[in-house]
């Protein structure tokens, strides 16, 4: 696969702000049955093979679930504070659950489970998110498998169509716009150098 033309610039911000922890941090936004907004930070995992595909995770009990399934547009916001770029990228979400996904995609929901901290394990773990508290002993009372997730943990891609990027650094402020054409199967871009 060829690599969109929006890649080399984010990687170079990932790497340009990798002493930042927080850099691996971005908004997704949703939207809800009533088509209302919804938004909520969470955090990069890299790109799923040699994709354009970039990879989250998510707990099938949360309200994020249910928005993806039915509605899968979605829009990412990550801003890179030591370079001072921003990057919106909109596409289509596709969620990986124990169930439903050819064995590459289940082979890569596996290992995203097998990359994560035993912290990260342990929160899907916890009760049902959204019920009322439960007790402090609830929240650390097991220790999650590390070579097997739970049924409700699932790998989330994100294949974006378009791709903003503003460089917030010089005056005048540089913007690319890139666009994917209408023939998703060879992968091919437009770009655009406009106005910030």
């Amino acid at each position: 696969m060829t690599l969109a033309p929006w890649r080399s610039p984010l990687s170079r911000a990932l790497h340009r702000n990798r002493s930042l922890t927080y850099a691996r941090y971005l908004q997704l936004a949703t939207v809800r049955a009533d088509g209302r907004p919804a938004n909520r930070t969470v955090v990069f995992r890299g790109f799923w093979a040699d994709s354009n595909q970039l990879k989250f995770i998510t707990d099938a009990r949360s309200d994020k679930f249910d928005q993806i399934q039915q509605q899968p547009w979605a829009e990412i916001c990550w801003y890179f504070p030591k370079t001072r770029e921003q990057f919106r990228l909109l596409g289509r979400l596709i969620l990986i659950s124990a169930a439903q996904q050819p064995p590459e995609l289940l082979q890569a929901r596996m290992q995203s489970w097998q990359d994560l901290s035993d912290t990260a394990r342990q929160q899907f773990l916890w009760p049902d998110p959204k019920q009322p508290k439960a007790e402090a002993e609830v929240f650390s009372a097991s220790n999650a498998d590390p070579a097997q997730p739970p049924d409700h943990f699932c790998l989330l891609l994100l294949n974006p169509v378009e791709v903003d990027h503003l460089e917030l650094r010089g005056n005048p402020q540089d913007r690319h716009l890139y666009k994917q054409l209408d023939h998703p199967d060879d992968q091919q871009w437009s770009v655009q150098f406009v106005n910030p």
